[in-house]
């Protein structure tokens, strides 16, 4: 734990849960999606579905799909941005699956290139969020450093392959989690790096026989 769990970020809002988490919500899943967001469907669960309208909850989201930061004064007015800038989105309050956090919002992105991405992403408090699915596969990453997501198939081989081209990179990976639908099926890797992981180095890590594709968060230094 450190200061920034007991006393908050520097935000605008009157919550770290509801608004500056939602805010690095929508700032993440910009980032995710690699385009300008264009349309955002959003989903609210558990408390942000209850009480998220009266903490700023849903302009939080959008003003980060804007990307905005926590402290940024345009947030109480990015409904009215977003209209001027040709995102168009809308909200649906759904009752919390199981095993979701309460604070939990589920955003469907197209950009305006056509790509797409479904985010399933909590805020945990502080101003701090765990990105739970990325295109309904667990991931889990906080979004707080360089995170390398990696879609394959389960066969052998894709583990060594991605880690050996970090390693020729002089890339350290910081931490690695393994994910996948079944045996043989879908599978994910999700590598956390010290080091910043360049659009020729993705490019190559893409050309692994079996990857399907390849999501790059930049974290902040």
């Amino acid at each position: 734990m450190n200061i920034f769990d007991i006393l908050g970020p520097v935000m605008v809002g009157p919550s770290s849960s509801h608004t500056a988490g939602a805010v690095r919500i929508g700032y993440v899943a910009r980032k995710l999606l690699k385009d300008k967001p264009r349309y955002a469907g959003i989903e609210l669960y558990g408390s942000f579905a209850a009480t998220g309208k009266g903490h700023g909850t849903d302009r939080a989201l959008v003003a980060g799909l804007l990307g905005m930061k926590s402290d940024d004064q345009r947030i109480p007015i990015s409904f009215e941005i977003a209209e001027k800038d040709g995102l168009k989105f809308f909200f649906e309050n759904r009752e919390s699956p199981g095993d979701a956090h309460p604070n939990t919002a589920v955003i469907n992105l197209q950009g305006e290139s056509g790509r797409r991405l479904t985010i399933q992403a909590s805020s945990i408090g502080g101003g701090r969020i765990m990105v739970n699915k990325i295109d309904g596969i667990t991931v889990n990453f906080s979004g707080e450093t360089h995170t390398l997501i990696v879609h394959n198939y389960d066969t052998p081989g894709h583990v060594a392959g991605v880690t050996g081209l970090l390693f020729e990179n002089q890339i350290n990976i910081a931490s690695m989690n393994l994910y996948r639908v079944g045996r043989g099926s879908y599978a994910v890797m999700v590598l956390e790096t010290d080091q910043s992981v360049g659009e020729n180095l993705i490019d190559e890590i893409e050309k692994i026989k079996g990857v399907i594709k390849v999501t790059y968060f930049e974290g902040e230094e």
